[in-house]
């Protein structure tokens, strides 16, 4: 079973703080984002295996611990999720990126995939996947989902703002992977946009609303 933590550090909820509020510009939002996704992929590399490497100090030889050889992978959900990428390169700068683009269908309401770009090696790796919002959750267990088809079998979704809703489908749909989640919002509202939330956070990122 995966396990579900709803982050509670000082400088994160100061940070969703700041990009809560509405005169927020651009620039600080993308800045806040990307340091929030930082501290949030700290707390999900937790538990990384170590291993313990001999080396040389200045001094005289000792024994250090270094990651165990695991091949990480960072998949944004498009396009907001592009906004936490840096954040998590700083922490894991050996890491592959890979996008996925998804989209409503009119018809059916259900989210279909517009663009899919993936490491070559992903079954063999360790999946952190990123969206700044949890809103139905629909979006984000489709990409999941289709992360499982390729056989990616470890797999950490990280979000920063989620509505009970989305986070419940999520639980649901992938009770094995681990849910990491800045802030749990209260609800979403008739135009499923999260409350109180913080808008469109692709507009924001990107200066486009």
């Amino acid at each position: 079973m995966g396990k579900i933590v709803i982050m509670d550090h000082p400088l994160v909820q100061h940070k969703i703080g700041i990009i809560r509020r509405k005169e927020t510009g651009t620039k600080d939002f993308r800045d806040n984002i990307s340091e929030i996704a930082m501290l949030m992929c700290y707390e999900a590399t937790r538990d990384l295996e170590l291993d313990e490497v001999e080396i040389e100090t200045p001094i005289c030889k000792t024994k250090v611990k270094a990651l165990k050889g695991k091949k990480m992978a960072v998949i944004p959900i498009l396009r907001a999720g592009l906004g936490m990428v840096d954040g998590i390169l700083t922490m894991i700068p050996t890491a592959k990126v890979g996008h996925i683009g998804l989209q409503r269908n009119e018809e059916t309401h259900e989210p279909e995939e517009y663009y899919c770009k993936l490491p070559e090696d992903i079954e063999e790796r360790e999946v952190f996947v990123v969206d700044p919002m949890l809103a139905t959750g629909g979006s984000s267990s489709a990409a999941i989902k289709m992360l499982k088809d390729k056989g990616c079998r470890k797999i950490h979704f990280l979000c920063i703002i989620a509505a009970p809703e989305g986070l419940e489908r999520i639980s649901k749909d992938h009770p094995d992977i681990d849910i990491y989640v800045g802030a749990l919002d209260e609800k979403l509202n008739e135009n499923k946009y999260i409350v109180p939330g913080l808008g469109d956070a692709g507009d924001r990122i990107f200066g486009t609303k």
